[in-house]
């Protein structure tokens, strides 16, 4: 079992190599660096911002006391999005990249909320003060007088 990591890492390994040769037999190997790296700068930016927009989506759904749970899925494939975009090599470009597509992250939402129940409440301090039965107060006891 403990293998079976080292071989899909091998495989993997094998398979970014060879379409990186294929690349650069093409393109030539100066450029498909420098498509490498511009991919990386580019994925960075582009998760920067989406993830900045979703942060905010987010503690705008916690203000309004709604549940921000697909959000914080977004959030996840953002990261790996991130992940694979800063990993050298094109297929993990290309795998970043499908990440970040909208519509790959509903689908993934989507089957990711239909797998797993997701349960949660969430209230903020506004809503908590008004909805509460604690009365705050100071008392005296008669015998103490």
């Amino acid at each position: 079992m403990r293998f079976i990591g080292f071989i899909m890492f091998f495989i993997y390994v094998y398979f970014e190599v060879s379409f990186f040769i294929t690349v650069a037999n093409t393109m030539g190997v100066f450029l498909a660096l420098i498509c490498i790296i511009a991919t990386s700068i580019l994925g960075f930016s582009l998760v920067k911002s989406q993830g900045l927009k979703n942060l905010s989506i987010m503690q705008q759904k916690i203000a309004n006391n709604q549940s921000p749970k697909n959000e914080i899925i977004k959030s996840v494939a953002l990261l790996f999005a991130g992940f694979f975009l800063l990993i050298p090599g094109f297929l993990t470009d290309i795998l970043g990249v499908i990440l970040l597509i909208p519509h790959v992250q509903k689908h993934i939402v989507e089957f990711i909320i239909r797998k797993i129940p997701i349960t949660s409440k969430f209230s903020s301090s506004q809503t908590h003060e008004q909805d509460s039965d604690i009365i705050e107060g100071e008392f005296k006891h008669k015998s103490d007088e």
